[in-house]
C-alpha cells in the first residue's frame, strides 16, 4: 500500500455541530481535538509506506486510534467498531459521521509497519510535540523514573517442561511441513511423550525418575537434529523456525560426549540472560526481582513531576527480565537529551544509582541524578556507645596515594585494580603492626591474621568523593524532603496496570512489547491531560483508616 497524504481540513460542520450539541461538556476525545488538533498527520509516518501501490488508510487516523484503543482497554475488532459507531472519536479523527470507518485488521498491519521500520517511538514522540508546542510540557524540571515486570504472552515453564515442549513444538512444525520425512523417523513412544501439550502431561515423580526422562528427551530431540543434518535430509529443514530453537535449547541445556546425552546442571548452565524460557517467545526471559520472579520483560517509565503541571510519561525503555535498572539509566538520560527533554533532576530508586551514573548525568547532559546510593556497610564492633568507624572516618590524600586512620596510621599499600565487570578500583590496606595496638581496634577492624590489618576499597578519585558526598547529604531532612518526590511514580504504574493492562503484553517478542508499552504510556498521557483540561485533581496517596488513627494521634 503506498501513502497519499491527505490534509486536515478540520471537523467537518456537521459533525462539530452534531457532536457539541450531543456533549456540551465535551469528552476526551473533543478536548484533545481542541487543544492539540489533530494529534498525528500522515507525514508523521510516511517512511513505513511506499510511494506506490494501493492508496493506504491514514497511517495518522490509525495511529490515533490505536491510542484511544489504550486508553479505552479496546480490542483491535472494538476499535475498529468505536471508529463507526463513536460520534466524539469521529470528531477527534476529523471524518464525517457517515464515515463507514475501516476493516479492524488494519490496525494490527499498522503495528508490523512500526516496528519492521524502526518506528515504535514515534507515536510518543509525536505527542510529546503536541504537548510541547501547547505549552503543557517543558525541559529541564524534575523527572522520576521507575520499572516494573511485564509477564510474557507465553506460559512460564520449568526446565523438564521447556525442553518436552520445545522439543513437541518442533515435531509439530515438521509433521506439518514435511510428513512423510518425519514419519519414518518417529517411534511409538513420541505421540506418548510429544502428542499433546506439555501443561497436560503428567511427569515422572522422583529425582532419578524425572533426570532420565529429561535425557530420554534429550536423546530424541538429538535424533531429531541428526536426522535434519544429514546430507539426505532437505536443506530448507534446517531454517524451519521451531527447529532453530530447537538446535539452541539443546545446546543451551543438554552435552552430550562418547557416553551419551546428559542435562546440564548449576553452573553448567548458561546465565538466564542467555537462555532460552520459552520456545515460542525467544526474547523473554526468567527475572527475579525482590524475591519475585517472572518470566518477560521490565518496562522503566519516566515522568514528569512538576507541582503545578500535568505529569507526563517523557520516555518508555522496555528490555528483557534480567536486566538490572542501573543498566538503563544512561540509555533513558540519552533518550530525553535526544528528545530535547532532559530534566534539571531526575528523581530514583537505588537501582538507578552508581557514583559513575551521577558524574556522567552531571558532565553529559546536565542531570542532577537524585536516588540513594550505597551506604557503607563495615561492621566490626556492636556496642552503640562505640559505632564501627566507616571510610568517612578515614582522609584519604588521592595525590599521595595515601590514607590516614582516625588513630593517625598511615595506609602501606595502595593498588589498582578493577572488577571482573572491569570497573576501576583502589585497594588499601594498613599494616597489622598498625592496627594490633590500636585503641579504636574493636570499632575498626577484626583482621588478626596474615599480613594487613584494616583494608578499605575505593572507587576513583572524583566516584569516591561524589558518593561520600551523598552518603552525607541522605542524612539531611533537606535531601529526604526533595526524595519524597519519587514516591508519587508508584501511582503512575498502577494507573497503567489498571487502565491500559501494561503488567501483560499481549504480544510475542519484545520489540512488539515495546511497541505496546509506547501505546500505553501515550494513552497515559492523553488523560492525564484531559484530567488536567477538565481540573481534576491528583488522587491522593491511599491510606488505612488504622493509620489514619495513628496520624490523627
Amino acid at each position: 500500500m503506498s501513502l497519499e497524504s491527505r490534509p486536515d481540513d478540520g471537523v467537518p460542520e456537521l459533525t462539530a455541530r452534531v457532536v457539541r450539541a450531543a456533549f456540551p461538556k465535551g469528552t476526551l476525545a473533543i478536548r484533545i481535538r481542541e487543544v492539540l488538533g489533530p494529534l498525528f498527520t500522515d507525514e508523521d509516518f510516511a517512511e513505513a509506506f511506499p510511494g506506490r501501490g494501493r492508496p493506504a488508510i491514514s497511517p495518522g487516523a490509525l495511529a490515533v486510534v490505536s491510542v484511544l484503543q489504550y486508553a479505552e482497554g479496546l480490542s483491535d475488532r472494538q476499535a475498529a467498531d468505536q471508529v463507526r459507531a463513536r460520534m466524539d472519536w469521529k470528531f477527534l479523527l476529523g471524518l464525517e459521521l457517515d464515515d463507514p470507518g475501516f476493516d479492524f485488521t488494519v490496525l494490527g498491519d499498522f503495528r508490523s509497519r512500526l516496528i519492521t521500520h524502526g518506528l515504535e517511538e514515534r507515536v510518543l514522540g509525536v505527542v510529546l510535540s503536541r504537548l510541547s508546542d501547547a505549552a503543557l510540557l517543558r525541559a529541564g524540571g524534575r523527572q522520576r523514573t521507575d520499572s516494573t515486570h511485564v509477564l510474557a504472552a507465553v506460559r512460564t515453564l520449568n526446565r523438564m517442561e521447556f525442553v518436552g515442549e520445545t522439543l513437541r513444538a518442533a515435531l509439530e512444525a515438521l509433521a506439518a511441513a514435511a510428513p512423510d520425512w518425519l514419519g519414518g523417523l518417529t517411534s511409538p513412544g513420541w505421540v506418548e511423550r510429544y502428542g499433546v501439550k506439555v501443561d497436560n502431561y503428567r511427569f515422572p515423580k522422583g529425582d532419578n525418575v524425572r533426570r532420565e526422562w529429561a535425557e530420554q528427551v534429550g536423546r530424541d530431540g538429538f535424533a531429531v537434529l541428526d536426522a535434519i543434518d544429514h546430507a539426505d535430509a532437505p536443506l530448507w529443514l534446517r531454517e524451519v523456525p521451531a527447529v532453530r530453537i530447537l538446535r539452541r535449547a539443546w545446546a543451551e541445556q543438554y552435552h552430550r560426549d562418547g557416553q551419551g546425552v546428559h542435562w546440564r546442571e548449576g553452573k553448567d548452565l548458561p546465565p538466564a540472560r542467555d537462555r532460552l524460557s520459552s520456545p515460542y517467545d525467544t526474547d523473554a526471559h526468567y527475572g527475579i526481582k525482590r524475591g519475585s520472579g517472572w518470566c518477560g520483560y521490565k518496562v522503566h517509565l519516566s515522568e514528569t513531576c512538576e507541582l503545578d503541571d500535568p505529569h507526563l510519561i517523557t520516555n518508555v525503555e522496555t528490555t528483557n527480565a534480567t536486566v538490572n535498572d542501573t543498566e538503563v539509566t544512561a540509555v533513558v538520560h540519552q533518550h530525553l537529551a535526544r528528545r530535547k527533554l532532559a530534566p534539571r533532576e531526575h528523581v530514583v530508586d537505588a537501582g538507578y544509582v552508581t557514583a559513575a551514573h551521577i558524574l556522567a548525568a552531571r558532565d553529559e547532559h546536565g542531570i542532577d541524578l537524585l536516588g540513594p546510593v550505597g551506604m557503607d556497610t563495615h561492621h566490626s564492633g556492636r556496642d552503640a556507645q562505640a559505632p564501627d568507624l566507616t571510610q568517612a572516618a578515614f582522609t584519604t590524600d588521592w595525590d599521595a596515594r595515601k590514607v590516614t586512620c582516625p588513630g593517625g596510621a598511615a595506609s602501606v599499600s595502595w593498588s589498582d585494580q578493577r572488577k571482573a565487570s572491569g570497573t576501576p578500583l583502589v585497594r588499601v590496606h594498613f599494616a597489622l603492626a598498625d592496627c594490633d595496638p590500636c585503641p579504636l581496634r574493636a570499632r575498626c577492624t577484626k583482621a588478626a591474621n596474615g599480613k594487613w590489618g584494616r583494608s578499605l576499597t575505593l572507587l576513583p578519585q572524583e566516584q569516591q568523593q561524589i558518593l561520600e558526598q551523598r552518603r552525607a547529604e541522605h542524612q539531611t531532612d533537606a535531601w529526604k524532603k526533595r526524595y519524597d518526590a519519587r514516591a508519587g511514580v508508584e501511582g503512575t504504574i498502577s494507573q497503567a496496570v489498571r487502565r491500559t493492562r501494561l503488567r501483560r503484553t499481549p504480544y510475542r517478542g519484545q520489540s512488539k512489547t515495546h511497541l505496546a508499552n509506547v501505546l500505553c504510556a501515550t494513552a497515559l498521557n492523553i488523560t492525564r491531560v484531559d484530567a488536567w483540561l477538565n481540573g481534576t485533581p491528583l488522587g491522593a496517596t491511599r491510606v488505612s483508616h488504622l493509620a489514619r488513627l495513628a496520624l490523627a494521634a
